[in-house]
């Protein structure tokens, strides 16, 4: 399991996911305004890519998907 969350992204990937997950963290507040659903899931959502920014992990490379960044 310990290999499973090491870092297999650059730095431009990090970069791109942290961007992301600011983008989900704001859109959650606004999100809230309209629905509770809405809201709790653009937090979850920001919420892993926050964590695979700073972990510099990426899900679908650890299942095996190709991306591009």
């Amino acid at each position: 399991m310990k290999n499973y969350f090491s870092p297999n992204i650059s730095n431009k990937g990090r970069l791109v996911r942290g961007l992301v997950a600011l983008a989900l963290l704001v859109g959650a507040g606004f999100g809230f305004l309209l629905s509770v659903w809405l809201g709790a899931a653009l937090l979850a959502s920001g919420a892993v890519a926050l964590f695979e920014a700073l972990r510099g992990w990426c899900a679908l490379r650890a299942c095996g998907i190709k991306t591009k960044i």
